[in-house]
């Protein structure tokens, strides 16, 4: 039998959209000679629909774009996600399901077990757990269909199991010689390791080939890779098809061979894709084509820059450049050699004058206390207020440039910096923006070297350096992961050989300034913790712990 694998980029409640493309796609295996084409999970709805759930004509519509594909598509079998009504009285009222069809006709419907409420996911708040794991022999197979978290409880790969039972072992049990798993898995760094070492252990352990078919593309903070496969019997990868874009890879079971498409080789690589890519759905999805980028000369606001630009073309990103009279020289020349190595326009609007104004109508106000924070922050906000009205009057979607280490302790002004639809690279941390901005000119050198040489600064007040209120970011950084990403206490990341007296201020600054961060633009999720409904901690709280 031969089973073409397809990654879509599907759009949440687009059904036309996603409905053209599994029709398109599965024409294309049946013309390819396919027995078989297998679609990732909730491809009819997207992946995750989340409240839209809760609409029952969107449930409704989903069904009938079911029922339209099984009548539009002959001549091949086809698997894909889709929405369920439950028909019992009791429980949710839904099902995360997937169909196998063919010719017309539902051939078998499975709903999926194993339901996440983790990070980003919230499956039981929508979804019944189904209650069989049934198989169906199919071309001279036995077919385990599953979904996504059902492949992920096996006792051989986690050590501390989340669910109390491992769908696969009961269908392996019931005679299933072929699993076929759909999945709507997000990337972070070293996702798609992790899922290949464990759906290659699942098909050595049973000796069954095992195909994975994940959806591709951004939905809100949520980024798909695709990186679709399938093991033979061995546990080695037969097929793989490309990360972070569409794709259709075929594998013929009976020879054990298939597709090998190339897929990104290193973390940096991936993450930049990672972020072009979801800067490009969110922007296109969210009916926009252009977007703006207000300039520092520093590199966060480069390689946001760069980033938009890669997603959108040049001539859909506007770069506005706004000093004042703490701006460097360096910074005039930097963002102007930047604009002209990536060949677009730069605008450039002086805030000096409307801050002066500010001060002026504030000094009775002011008069009692010295220049300090609050003076810094108007300048922030004078910026913020700028970009907000030229994206307005434009229509193009402005880009926030803050990155994760900023927004983890606050270095970053509510209603100014933090102005935006959409924060690219919220939720990477400063290292990595440097070795982002050194990858990205490993090519043409886009982005001028002095921008990532230089000291970082805000240029808020006179010789201002980032380090004059954080530790160093190699300093910074390994205590943000530690604490964030890592779940770490002050104990621990002392005995890791950070100072305690760093460790405890950071904490102190990551706890308090919970607030800012819930009125943050979405970012794109790379990490695997971001900010984000993926990290839900209250705002008015006492406990932060510090012993």
């Amino acid at each position: 039998m031969k089973i073409a694998i397809v990654q879509i980029n599907p759009i949440i409640g687009d059904f036309k959209h996603n409905l053209d493309k599994i029709i398109y796609y599965s024409n294309k295996a049946k013309e390819l000679s396919c027995d078989l084409v297998v679609f990732s999970e909730l491809v009819i709805t997207g992946y995750p629909p989340r409240d839209l759930l809760e609409k029952e004509d969107f449930v409704d519509e989903n069904l009938a774009c079911l029922n339209k594909l099984m009548e539009s598509i002959r001549g091949i079998g086809v698997i894909c996600g889709f929405v369920d009504k439950n028909p019992g009285n009791g429980g949710n009222p839904l099902y995360n399901s997937a169909a196998l069809f063919e010719d017309g006709k539902l051939l078998l419907k499975v709903n999926k077990r194993l339901l996440p409420t983790y990070d980003v996911f919230d499956e039981r708040r929508y979804f019944e757990p189904g209650d069989e794991c049934g198989t169906y022999l199919y071309k001279g197979h036995r077919i385990g269909l599953t979904i996504c978290e059902d492949v992920w409880n096996d006792k051989g790969i986690f050590k501390k199991r989340i669910y109390h039972m491992d769908p696969v072992a009961l269908m392996i049990k019931k005679g299933a010689d072929l699993l076929i798993n759909i999945s709507a898995s997000p990337f972070h760094v070293g996702k798609r390791d992790l899922r290949y070492n464990m759906l290659g252990s699942i098909a050595r352990k049973y000796s069954v080939p095992v195909i994975y078919a994940n959806q591709v593309g951004g939905n809100d903070s949520i980024l798909f890779d695709g990186s679709s496969a399938a093991f033979d019997a061995n546990g080695k990868p037969a097929a793989t098809a490309s990360d972070f874009k569409e794709d259709l890879v075929i594998i013929d079971l009976e020879r054990s061979k298939g597709d090998l498409h190339e897929l990104t080789n290193s973390d940096t690589e991936s993450i930049l894709k990672a972020l072009v890519m979801g800067t490009r759905d969110y922007v296109t999805k969210c009916g926009f084509k252009k977007a703006i980028v207000g300039l520092s000369g520093g590199i966060d606001s480069a390689l946001t820059l760069c980033i938009a630009v890669m997603a959108l073309g040049k001539d859909n990103v506007s770069a506005i450049f706004m000093p004042s009279r703490y701006t460097s020289m360096d910074n005039f020349e930097d963002t102007k050699k930047l604009a002209e190595n990536i060949g677009i326009s730069l605008e450039q609007i002086p805030i000096e004058k409307i801050f002066e104004e500010f001060l002026r109508f504030l000094s009775p106000s002011f008069k009692e206390s010295d220049p300090g924070v609050t003076e810094q922050n108007i300048q922030a906000r004078i910026r913020g207020t700028i970009l907000m009205g030229i994206s307005n009057k434009r229509g193009s979607l402005l880009l926030s440039t803050g990155n994760k280490s900023e927004l983890a302790v606050g270095y970053c002004t509510l209603y100014g910096d933090m102005n935006g639809g959409l924060a690219v690279i919220s939720d990477v941390p400063k290292t990595l923006v440097y070795d982002l901005a050194r990858f990205i000119n490993m090519g043409k050198k886009h982005i001028p070297p002095r921008i990532i040489e230089k000291i970082p600064s805000a240029e808020l007040k006179p010789d201002q350096t980032d380090q004059d209120d954080l530790p160093p970011y190699e300093i910074l950084d390994p205590i943000l992961k530690g604490y964030i990403e890592d779940f770490k206490g002050t104990k621990e990341l002392v005995k890791m050989g950070f100072d305690e007296s760093i460790v405890k201020d950071v904490i102190l600054r990551v706890d308090g300034n919970e607030y800012k961060r819930h009125q943050a633009a979405p970012g794109l999720k790379v990490t695997s913790k971001a900010f984000g409904y993926g990290r839900r901690y209250p705002i008015a709280q006492r406990y932060t712990k510090i012993p």
